[in-house]
């Protein structure tokens, strides 16, 4: 599922308490980690590592498991994913933004594109490329855009769930 909005709606999950939506996304409250990367070359593997570090920070990583070390390598290549549309597709990504709040860990990429990130339909496996937004739509709970207020860009964000 994928959901595309021009700006946080009244009524959205937010950080603040009783839902109420903010200026951004809405996101899961707890803690959040914040990646800038404008003008970063090789701004996939640093987000990457980035993001990384943030799951040893919270536990995740070393996993216990197998499951563990899935869940962990979901997020992973969702932040790859992420950030390489923004990459191609949107002038670069401006922002990382990782957010960690009890059974639900949050990927935001901030960028001033004007598309919209769509899983290619028909999907089909044996072409080359196209395969990202299939990839997120796969491995996340949920994901979508929120266009920035002033118009200029958007926040596209996908919700993981932490290991059991």
């Amino acid at each position: 599922m994928s959901t595309t909005r021009p700006y946080p709606q009244p009524g959205d999950r937010g950080p603040e308490a009783g839902g109420a939506a903010s200026s951004g996304p809405p996101r899961p409250s707890g803690q959040v980690r914040r990646l800038h990367l404008v003008g970063v070359s090789g701004a996939v593997p640093r987000s990457r590592d980035f993001t990384r570090q943030a799951l040893y920070d919270w536990g995740w990583l070393p996993a216990a498991s197998a499951d563990h070390r899935a869940a962990a390598e979901d997020v992973l290549l969702v932040v790859s994913e992420l950030v390489t549309n923004a990459c191609l597709h949107a002038n670069g990504p401006d922002e990382l933004r990782v957010a960690f709040a009890g059974k639900v860990l949050r990927l935001e990429v901030v960028d001033l594109g004007s598309g919209t990130p769509t899983p290619r339909q028909p999907h089909r496996a044996g072409r080359p490329g196209g395969h990202g937004m299939f990839i997120v739509e796969r491995l996340c709970l949920d994901w979508g855009v929120v266009r920035n207020e002033g118009g200029n860009g958007k926040t596209v964000w996908a919700e993981l769930a932490a290991p059991a």
